[in-house]
């Protein structure tokens, strides 16, 4: 973004007013006509506009402290860039949903337009859910579908590393400023996300993740996105709010069933019943979007984890019928299969390299 464009420089320098968010800035563009404008005006006439008329030496305490342009420098030393729901190529779904945020960047929104799904779900999950979330947002990324999540731990962090690993565009929205890597342990992850899509958010570089900032952000997930799905959820799981934002901004949402007795199918249980269409594969997905999958294959051969083009020899595939998508031991492969310890070892060794079986610690196998 050239720095002669000033609009977006004091539009961004709005953004750091804390007492402003989306609306109240749409609000003060429409009445002064321009972000400059709306930043030199008088701040009794500011917070007359917003409706806030005691806020009006807040609004100028703040307002000494910043320089519009010194934001801007600091930007383009952080290299983040900056996208104005005004800006050509901000999010087109985005600017349908009421109050269109001023957004930050790394990374790339190149591909933004394509076709986007998010997966959602609770941070604590169990290694279902994880790997469901891995292979949904794998095949969805290999019939040219975006994917969208919040880079938290579990379920989300599943989804984006599933479309990286299948060379998919995938964007992390934040609940923190994009300089700010939240959880650190997804540091590798982040990086690998601006490498290959896009690390987003609305909040300004130095802002640090707050707990009210994570409802708000889930806003901006479905609002990305052309449908919701929900992988693991409990009652009260921050996934279900992704999901109402979905309805209410007139998007799609999905629910993938789990153990009945798990708490972590309570919310995803809850939204098939009340509507949700339930997802067994991305091709439950692509169906209700009307989106194809790729040339030549039903959703069926298309998205289904089974041996094409793996060339198994007939011992591989007869071991791995035995390994059922949830961790079993290698002592009961053993056992089931009828085979010698070093003879399974070989074969195992040779499903992993093929990638259609994932090991674990403790010795423990699952399909993929």
């Amino acid at each position: 973004m050239k720095k002669e464009n000033y609009q977006i420089i004091y539009h961004n320098a709005l953004n750091h007013l804390t007492i402003l968010g989306p609306r109240r800035i749409a609000a003060l563009l429409g009445h002064f006509g321009s972000a400059k404008a709306a930043w030199e005006a008088a701040p009794e006439e500011i917070a007359a506009v917003i409706g806030l008329h005691q806020s009006a030496n807040k609004i100028e305490q703040e307002r000494l402290k910043l320089d519009p342009h010194k934001l801007w420098d600091r930007l383009e030393k952080q290299k983040i860039s900056c996208v104005s729901p005004d800006c050509p190529g901000y999010p087109s779904l985005l600017n349908q949903i009421s109050g269109p945020p001023f957004l930050y960047y790394r990374g790339s929104l190149q591909k933004i337009e394509q076709p986007a799904v998010a997966i959602v779900g609770s941070r604590r999950c169990t290694f279902y859910g994880r790997e469901i979330a891995r292979r949904l947002a794998a095949e969805l990324a290999s019939a040219g579908v975006s994917v969208v999540s919040g880079m938290a731990m579990g379920i989300d962090t599943a989804a984006h590393q599933g479309a990286l690993e299948n060379s998919g565009y995938t964007v992390a929205v934040l609940g923190c400023g994009v300089d700010y890597c939240y959880p650190r342990s997804n540091a590798e992850l982040m990086g690998q996300i601006i490498a290959a899509g896009g690390i987003v958010s609305e909040f300004p570089p130095g802002t640090g993740p707050r707990p009210a900032h994570f409802p708000q952000r889930n806003r901006i997930i479905s609002g990305l996105s052309l449908g919701s799905v929900v992988v693991e959820a409990t009652a009260k799981s921050g996934a279900l709010i992704t999901a109402n934002f979905a309805l209410e901004q007139n998007r799609e949402v999905f629910a993938v069933p789990g153990n009945v007795g798990s708490p972590y199918s309570l919310g995803s249980h809850r939204l098939i019943k009340e509507g949700a269409r339930l997802v067994e594969s991305a091709g439950d997905i692509l169906e209700e979007l009307f989106i194809p999958a790729s040339p030549g294959l039903p959703y069926e051969q298309q998205l289904s984890l089974d041996e094409v083009g793996l060339n198994l020899t007939g011992d591989e595939k007869a071991l791995l019928n035995i390994i059922p998508y949830q961790p079993m031991h290698i002592d009961n492969i053993i056992r089931q299969g009828g085979i010698k310890a070093s003879e399974a070892s070989a074969l195992l060794l040779s499903l992993e390299l093929k990638k259609s079986i994932r090991q674990t610690p403790g010795k423990y196998f699952s399909r993929i």
